[in-house]
């Protein structure tokens, strides 16, 4: 399990991917080294897929990965998806 607190809940964020993944969202969360050394946002939360219209996708940058899911999964619930509690 890779849980961590976003809003003050804890998430298990293996377990979001998965049901994005079953919904058929591809979901990546990467960390960019040269934005790291830099002091920017150097989180990044994409989720693409079936769901969304054309090239539409959910992007959210951050200081951390929290900081990215607080901001990525209340829009992909806004788009009608099913995302763990």
């Amino acid at each position: 399990m890779f849980g961590l607190q976003v809003g003050g809940r804890p998430v298990d964020v293996v377990r979001v991917m998965e049901a994005l993944a079953d919904q058929d969202v591809t979901v990546l969360i990467k960390a960019d080294a040269e934005r790291l050394r830099d002091g920017t946002k150097p989180w990044t939360f994409v989720a693409t897929g079936k769901p969304f219209h054309e090239d539409l996708l959910v992007r959210a940058e951050g200081r951390s990965v929290e900081a990215c899911l607080a901001e990525g999964l209340p829009r992909l619930r806004e788009l009608g998806l099913v995302i763990p509690e």
